[in-house]
C-alpha cells in the first residue's frame, strides 16, 4: 500500500491578498482532511525555503494569489525543491500576471482583446502625450497586478493622467486598454475542461468580488458553447494547468473581449470558480480532491517527485568557500 503523502497547504504570502489565501487555505485544509488526507497550513512569508525545509511535507497545495504567489516566484523556489505542487507551473503563472504579456500571447493566437499600449514609469513623453489619439473611455491597471485588481475606467485626459499615477504605485508598468461595454462573463477550467460560466451582474470583475453573480449567463446556449470554447482556448495559450479562470466581457452585439486569465483562482466555497464546479456537479471537496490529483513538478518534463532521483550532497559547504574565497 502506497504511503500517505504530507501535503503542505501553502497559506499567506506577501501579497494583497493574503487574506484570502488564509481563507481558502483553512477551506481546503478541512476538505483534505475530511478525505483522509494527512495535511495542514504551511505559513508563507520571506522564510518560505526554510519552512519548506523543515516541515517535509511532500505536496504543496497552492492557495497564494498575486505578487511572489501566483506570480510563478514561489512555483520556481518549489521546482528547486523538487516539491511537487498543484495549479500552473512557472512559466504560466508569471506570463497571465503580466497582463501586457498575456495579451500579446493571446494575439499571437487570434484570441480576441482590447486594443492597447503600455506606459512606463520613466518614459520621455507625458501621459497625454503617449496617448494621443487613442480616444476615451480607457481601462487602466498595473501590468504586474493579479486577478482583481481594480481597474480605472477614465473618460477624459484628467482622469487618466490620475488612474495611471495611482497604478504607478503599484507597478512600474500600466496598461491602458479601450474600456469595452459588456457583462463579465467568468469561465472556470479544470485540466482543461471548461465548466461553465458565471456571470456579473452590474459593474465589476468576476475576479474583483463585486457584483451579483449568476450561474447561468443570460446568452443564448450557442453564443455560451462559443465562449466557452475561447475560454479554453485562452487557458491553453498561456499554458495553464489545473484549476483556472477566463474573464471575458460578453456584449449585446455578440462580440467577445477575453479580460484576463487567472491561473491561481481563489478556492473558497463562495468563490467563483468552485461555485462553477457546483454547477457542473462537483462539491468543493470534490473540486479540493481534483487539484491535488494534477500536483507534479515540470521542470525538464519530470512528471514525478525528482527527490527520490537526487544525490545528498557529501562535502565542506560550499557557500562558505565560494565567501571566503571572494575575499582573498
Amino acid at each position: 500500500m502506497q504511503d500517505k503523502k504530507t501535503i503542505g497547504v501553502l497559506v499567506g504570502g506577501l501579497s494583497g491578498q493574503r487574506e484570502s489565501s488564509m481563507r481558502a487555505g483553512q477551506a481546503i485544509v478541512a476538505a483534505l482532511v475530511e478525505r483522509g488526507h494527512d495535511a495542514s497550513p504551511v505559513f508563507v512569508d520571506r522564510d518560505v525555503d526554510m519552512v519548506l525545509r523543515q516541515s517535509q511535507v511532500d505536496i504543496a497545495f497552492m492557495t497564494l494569489r498575486g505578487r511572489y504567489g501566483g506570480d510563478g516566484c514561489i512555483q520556481g523556489l518549489l521546482e528547486m525543491l523538487g516539491i511537487p505542487y498543484t495549479g500552473s507551473g512557472v512559466l504560466a503563472s508569471g506570463l497571465a500576471m503580466n497582463k501586457a504579456k498575456a495579451k500579446e500571447v493571446l494575439r499571437l493566437h487570434n484570441l480576441p482583446t482590447s486594443p492597447g499600449y503600455v506606459v512606463t514609469a520613466d518614459a520621455e513623453n507625458s501621459i497625454i502625450e503617449n496617448h494621443g489619439s487613442f480616444g476615451f473611455p480607457v481601462v487602466v491597471r498595473p501590468v504586474g497586478a493579479g486577478p482583481g485588481a481594480q481597474a480605472a475606467v477614465a473618460h477624459d485626459e484628467l482622469e487618466l493622467e490620475a488612474a495611471v499615477e495611482d497604478a504607478f504605485r503599484c507597478d512600474d508598468e500600466v496598461l491602458v486598454e479601450r474600456h469595452s461595454e459588456g457583462h463579465s462573463v467568468c469561465v472556470g477550467l479544470l485540466d482543461g475542461t471548461a465548466l461553465g460560466a458565471l456571470e456579473v451582474a452590474g459593474p465589476g470583475s468576476a475576479f474583483g468580488g463585486r457584483g451579483e453573480p449568476h450561474i447561468r449567463p443570460r446568452i443564448s446556449a450557442a453564443r455560451l458553447h462559443s465562449i466557452l470554447r475561447l475560454a479554453t482556448l485562452a487557458y491553453e495559450a498561456i499554458g495553464c494547468e489545473g484549476a483556472g479562470c477566463v474573464e471575458l466581457i460578453v456584449s449585446d452585439r455578440s462580440n467577445e473581449v477575453i479580460v484576463d486569465v487567472d491561473t491561481a483562482p481563489a478556492l473558497t466555497p463562495s468563490s467563483v470558480f468552485p461555485r462553477i464546479a457546483y454547477g457542473a456537479g462537483l462539491k468543493f471537496a470534490d473540486v479540493v480532491e481534483e487539484v491535488l490529483r494534477g500536483a507534479r513538478i515540470r521542470a525538464h518534463g519530470h512528471r514525478r517527485n525528482r527527490r527520490s532521483e537526487q544525490l545528498d550532497f557529501e562535502g565542506p559547504e560550499r557557500r562558505a568557500g565560494l565567501l571566503s574565497s571572494a575575499h582573498h
